[in-house]
């Protein structure tokens, strides 16, 4: 079987450390993203990648890593993770994807005689 496709978005949050902000370590963990030659985007709570299914995951495992290796003596991180096989999914189009099928059926609204 091929790695599934995965769209996921993640908070990683340091946990245990001397100051309130967490920018420095979030960050680190976009530096890592970068490496990772994942599509990626962070937004205000928590950053949007997508890839193969074990790629997302050993990036965001490396983020972990990252962060304890600043120092953070816990990191705890929310994640959810959208699989689908009904159809083909591009690469690196996956939320961009999502958010378009979105702003279509809202400019319905918007558009004369609607």
């Amino acid at each position: 079987m091929t790695d599934l496709y995965a769209v996921a978005d993640f908070c990683l949050i340091p946990i245990g450390t001397a100051e309130p902000s967490v920018a420095v370590y979030i960050a680190e963990c976009q530096r890592v993203l970068e490496k990772s030659g994942l599509k990626y985007k962070m937004h205000g709570y928590g950053t949007n990648i997508e890839g193969p299914w074990t790629s997302v995951s050993n990036a965001i495992h490396a983020c972990h890593a990252a962060v304890h290796a600043m120092g953070a003596p816990r990191v705890a991180t929310d994640i959810r993770i959208g699989t689908r096989v009904d159809r083909e999914v591009a690469p690196g189009t996956g939320n961009e994807g999502k958010v378009r099928r979105v702003e279509e059926i809202l400019g319905k609204d918007a558009a004369p005689g609607a």
